[in-house]
């Protein structure tokens, strides 16, 4: 009997985090939409199921020490990776299982009730079989006031590539073989379609960008975005319908953007939504409107409606914190929507109030430019600073936490191995933070107890990557020699002392 069902394991997937599952995220978007959030003041549990390679879970539960974290996958090398690196973290509140949806939805593992349970990508690639242990796990698991994120690829927005994904699992059927030497050979047929100008690929020429990323992109998540065979984009409306089996409401999207529909929809769109008579088909109308193409649904088991005093007090709590140099700081905000121009005197304000220190929403509000405008504008400003990468906003962070310091030296200390784990634990945020790998490479150097010169770190540096053969580029070749590597790297260095550095001291990261 096979035991995957399906679902491409020869492979393991790509270590990602996916800030979204953050418990302080799903909480915002509960605040958002005037929901009551989950206390994180007090001891929660948190559920991540399917959790591929554990980065997310590993970052979140050395975010919150308070916090008990399980996670579970039904990958034993998936789980034993995990379980390596959490172990070498001391990450004491992680528990990480090997169960399968259904044997977790019988109640196979000893687990207690959870706050959150939280799901990636998984939902639209598993069986439909699967998709109902889901549900029961969460029916059985989740507690009353509980919140479930769950994102999949979805329709409309996949109803064009449908026969590209079904082409690519059939060549791929077709020449049996590993999953990453399968995609590799579905996709150069792919590139011979399209050399041939076949009518499918001409007939669509909004398959450009898929069509592109499949010469592009990691096979790992290529496999695993494609190759499942019971892989299935979905309505959100149907997803409600299988959520509300186990008393689930749908909360709001965890794309912040969408908390402010009068930046995406027009007045006469938004008319034309408000027509229908229900949220769940006024949400898939939604996507028949921006030809969505993946969501990420929040849902709340037992949502308990804020009054506007409350949501208010609740916001004032809030911190935001720049996560660039004030200097790469700009109003020009790079969105899912698209680019949106926020207005220059709030949010140059912000830049400047945020470039000496965090500051909560409250805070923010006194602001001379922002005077009368309250929180709710203060709250939208914090939601596309972070939407777009430049900031992000924190609940009250535990006063230590020595867990962060742990997993980060960890995560450094990988850098002389492989470029992986591209994320760092920032104990402000509670919370996960994308660091590229010469960042990385910097803070493992530093805990070599490098000095803090540019000349320092770049040969602490290069002292860690070299025994790997890696080598930087520059101007699209790699460079050879070591003085050639070492110039990159000192230059980097300083640019990493001047700018970052200052940053990362503000979001503990050191």
């Amino acid at each position: 009997m096979d035991w995957t069902s399906g679902y491409v394991s020869d492979i393991e997937y790509t270590s990602g985090f996916y800030r979204e599952q953050s418990p302080d995220w799903l909480n915002f978007v509960c605040l958002l939409a005037g929901i009551a959030p989950v206390d994180l003041q007090q001891p929660f549990t948190y559920c991540e199921l399917g959790f591929g390679r554990g980065l997310t879970a590993q970052l979140l539960a050395a975010g919150h020490p308070a916090g008990q974290f399980y996670a579970a996958d039904f990958n034993p090398a998936h789980v034993a990776g995990a379980r390596a690196l959490a172990a070498e973290a001391g990450l004491t509140n992680l528990t990480l299982l090997e169960n399968s949806f259904e044997e977790l939805a019988q109640g196979q593992a000893e687990l207690p009730q959870f706050d959150f349970i939280t799901l990636h990508g998984i939902y639209s690639w598993v069986t439909a079989d699967n998709r109902q242990h889901i549900v029961r796990f969460i029916n059985r698991y989740l507690k009353p006031g509980g919140v479930v994120y769950l994102s999949y690829n979805a329709m409309p927005g996949w109803s064009a590539a449908l026969p590209l994904q079904r082409l690519l699992v059939e060549y791929a059927d077709a020449f049996p073989a590993r999953s990453d030497l399968q995609i590799k050979g579905a996709t150069e047929f792919i590139a011979q379609l399209e050399e041939v100008q076949a009518g499918y690929l001409t007939a669509h020429p909004g398959l450009k960008a898929r069509l592109d990323s499949l010469k592009t992109a990691n096979p790992h998540y290529l496999v695993h975005e494609y190759l499942h065979k019971h892989w299935q984009p979905l309505f959100h409306a149907d997803v409600a319908r299988d959520l509300a089996q186990a008393k689930m409401t749908f909360a709001g999207n965890a794309e912040l953007i969408y908390a402010f529909p009068t930046l995406f929809l027009s007045e006469a769109r938004r008319q034309l939504i408000e027509r229908l008579p229900h949220p769940d088909m006024r949400e898939t109308l939604t996507d028949y409107l921006l030809n969505t193409a993946f969501r990420k649904d929040v849902f709340v088991r037992g949502a308990r409606q804020l009054g506007a005093r409350r949501q208010a007090e609740l916001l004032a709590q809030v911190g935001l914190a720049l996560t660039v140099p004030r200097a790469a700081a700009t109003v020009k905000l790079k969105l899912p929507i698209g680019e949106v121009s926020g207005r220059e005197d709030f949010y140059l304000a912000v830049f400047d109030a945020l470039a000496e220190r965090p500051h909560s929403l409250l805070e923010l509000t006194q602001l001379p430019a922002l005077a009368g405008q309250g929180l709710q504008t203060v709250a939208q400003i914090a939601a596309l600073l972070t939407a777009a990468n430049q900031a992000a906003f924190f609940f009250p962070p535990p006063a230590d936490n020595p867990a962060a310091a742990r997993l980060n030296a960890v995560l450094a200390a990988q850098t002389r191995y492989s470029d992986e784990h591209q994320a760092l634990c920032s104990p402000l945020l509670s919370s996960g933070i994308s660091v590229s790998y010469l960042d990385r490479l910097m803070l493992a150097a530093i805990h070599q107890r490098a000095e803090l010169t540019p000349d320092a770190l770049a040969r602490a540096a290069w002292q860690l990557m070299a025994p790997s053969g890696r080598r930087l580029q520059s101007d699209g070749a790699t460079l050879q020699s070591e003085a050639e590597n070492l110039a990159l790297l000192q230059a980097h260095a300083r640019d990493f002392l001047a700018s970052r550095l200052p940053l990362w001291r503000t979001l503990r990261l050191l």
